[in-house]
């Protein structure tokens, strides 16, 4: 194999180079300046050239293996997970004026969530590692995907979630066999996390400080593969990816691999990256001096939960600006829940509350010009919408009972 992996690590925001022992700690130069951010993996792309293709024979997204950050001899840990469609929305499409809009339909994987590109490289390297744990904080989709993989495995998956999350994630997290215990707030979690990877050796698979720097670098990578196969599907570079963003694990991975992509010259251009947010801490970064992780905006309950963060991290905002992108904010519960049936009713396709942000901040895009009838647009549907059906409940009318006629039928209309 041709693997581009130097098995070593450098931080994105000062390029100082680091170990792989280092992946779970933040840059101290950087911290410093006031900002959180994680070492990344380092590859060396020329190894790859112009002409390099994905291994078909290797399962899941480990068809990139050459580009991930895991050894030419590691067993990967796949479920089957990518090769998710470009769904087109031409209904949608033509209702908001865009020139192309298409759905990257990440409830495809096998935990229906994008969570899996990250779970499947990040368990492999834990495995590579020789850990027996993983350990992971997570509202849901997150827990839920590290704990397939890990099961997969044969490692131990412990999740540290929310009293608040749905008992949907709760049961599928537990389904798989992770050990699931709820605390009352996000920074609890976090506290319990670094006492055992301090005290057990467990290995992270999300991110554990405050400010927020994001997931386990390696397990981050994973993300990549979504730009590999939005380019290969649509044969080009779409003008603008919209992306549900927290602390900015998915966005920098797009970033990431679309910059691969043009290093290895498969494409010449990057796309523009767009955070859809809930309370707008990216928009706050990208409007003021200080970037980053440096931007905290007040938040509350959101029924996109899993992305409801007050606060922006470096990573994400990097991978936004870089692009020349931009955020949008949708603090509105009904307005992210008519984008949810919007997205359904006119393109089949039932997407989380935190997915339908993306449709649902397409007419802000519009207003401010960066998007247009001549665009081509992929919004990434991070998950189903199967995983918290009460939140869409609450919008739709009961079902009625009937008696057995077609006039009683009629009579509903």
């Amino acid at each position: 194999m041709s693997s581009a992996y130097l098995a070593s690590l450098a931080c994105p925001r000062c390029q100082r180079d680091y170990p792989e022992s280092a992946a779970f700690t933040i840059c101290p130069a950087c911290a410093d300046d006031g900002q959180n951010v994680n070492p990344a993996p380092v590859y060396d792309l020329s190894r790859l050239g112009p002409g390099w293709q994905p291994d078909r024979g290797q399962p899941g997204v480990f068809a990139y293996r050459d580009l991930l950050p895991i050894a030419a001899t590691t067993v990967p840990v796949s479920l089957h997970e990518g090769s998710t469609p470009l769904v087109p929305a031409p209904t949608l499409a033509e209702r908001l004026g865009l020139g192309e809009l298409l759905i990257k339909d990440e409830s495809r994987n096998p935990t229906w969530s994008y969570k899996d590109r990250l779970a499947a490289v990040g368990v492999t390297k834990a495995r590579e590692a020789g850990a027996d744990t993983v350990v992971v904080s997570s509202t849901g989709n997150h827990g839920a995907a590290v704990a397939a993989y890990a099961a997969a495995a044969g490692m131990r998956c412990v999740v540290l979630t929310l009293e608040s999350v749905p008992l949907t994630m709760k049961v599928l997290m537990q389904s798989y066999g992770a050990h699931v215990v709820a605390l009352r707030t996000g920074p609890e979690r976090w506290t319990v996390m670094r006492a055992a990877m301090a005290e057990y050796g467990w290995v992270p698979l999300s991110g554990f400080l405050n400010p927020p720097a994001g997931s386990n670098p390696f397990a981050v990578d994973g993300y990549k593969t979504m730009a590999y196969e939005i380019v290969a599907e649509l044969g080009r570079v779409p003008d603008v990816v919209v992306t549900p963003v927290a602390y900015g694990d998915g966005i920098s991975g797009l970033h990431r691999g679309f910059a691969d992509l043009i290093a290895i010259g498969h494409t010449d251009r990057m796309p523009r990256l767009v955070a859809a947010e809930v309370f707008g801490p990216y928009e706050r970064a990208l409007a003021t001096s200080e970037p980053g992780s440096a931007s905290t905006v007040a938040a509350g309950a959101s029924v996109a939960f899993s992305v409801a963060t007050p606060v922006s991290a470096w990573q994400g905002w990097n991978a936004v600006a870089a692009s020349g992108g931009t955020a949008v904010a949708i603090p509105d519960d009904q307005e992210i829940l008519r984008a949810q049936l919007l997205l359904s009713r006119t393109s089949g396709i039932y997407l989380e509350a935190s997915s339908a942000l993306t449709i649902a901040g397409l007419p802000a895009l519009q207003a401010s010009a960066v998007i247009d009838a001549e665009s081509t647009v992929v919004c990434i549907g991070t998950s189903t919408g199967l995983k918290d059906v009460g939140a869409t409940a609450a919008i739709l009318p009961a079902v009625p009972v009937i008696d057995a006629s077609l006039a009683a039928l009629t009579a509903t209309f």
